[in-house]
């Protein structure tokens, strides 16, 4: 579950949002920067802090417009944006080929296996997991703000966005690996 661990700064936008937008922005750009230095302290390669950098850029961005415009209208969508954002950055990686969830396996999965097929078709089908689940969300929380179904509902929304896809990360690697191994003696 160490994919949540990056998304620890989303959250801290989520709660902190009930103090103002602006002070959840801040809080997830001071958690995501501290995050991103310590990991890079601790010697992490750039492809598992792809998620962390997005990060920073975006709480950066909202936390100088947050304090600039506090009454903008963005507020009630920060939600939808940030899933937003997520998304892109997931679908990004896919586009270019290169997984977010890859580097964040490698910190777990030994390198022997690194190169293999399974182990990059099980991170593209996750990334792609979460990719989709970012945008479903998003979505969602755009009709929820809209038709102003009120915080449970936006709650609900942002939990599916973040707790699906990491049931599907804990279950699906070894679900394909089963899969995959025989159909690889085969060949």
């Amino acid at each position: 579950m160490s994919y949540l661990r990056g998304f620890l700064p989303w959250i801290a936008l989520a709660i902190v949002s009930t103090l103002g937008w602006q002070w959840g922005a801040l809080a997830g750009l001071v958690l995501g920067a501290a995050m991103l230095i310590r990991a890079r302290k601790a010697g992490l390669a750039a492809d598992a802090l792809i998620l962390d950098c997005s990060t920073v850029a975006f709480f950066t961005a909202l936390t100088i417009f947050a304090f600039a415009r506090p009454d903008s209208g963005l507020k009630d969508y920060v939600g939808a944006l940030a899933l937003s954002w997520l998304a892109v950055t997931a679908w990004t990686t896919l586009a270019v080929g290169r997984p977010f969830t890859t580097g964040i396996a490698r910190r777990q999965a030994p390198p022997e296996v690194w190169d293999t097929y399974a182990f990059r078709h099980i991170n593209v089908v996750i990334t792609r997991a979460w990719s989709i689940a970012f945008t479903l969300s998003a979505a969602a929380m755009v009709v929820v703000v809209s038709a102003g179904l009120g915080v449970v509902a936006a709650l609900a929304a942002q939990f599916a966005g973040f707790v699906l896809p990491a049931l599907f990360t804990a279950w699906y690697p070894g679900w394909a690996r089963s899969r995959l191994a025989p159909a690889a003696h085969r060949a």
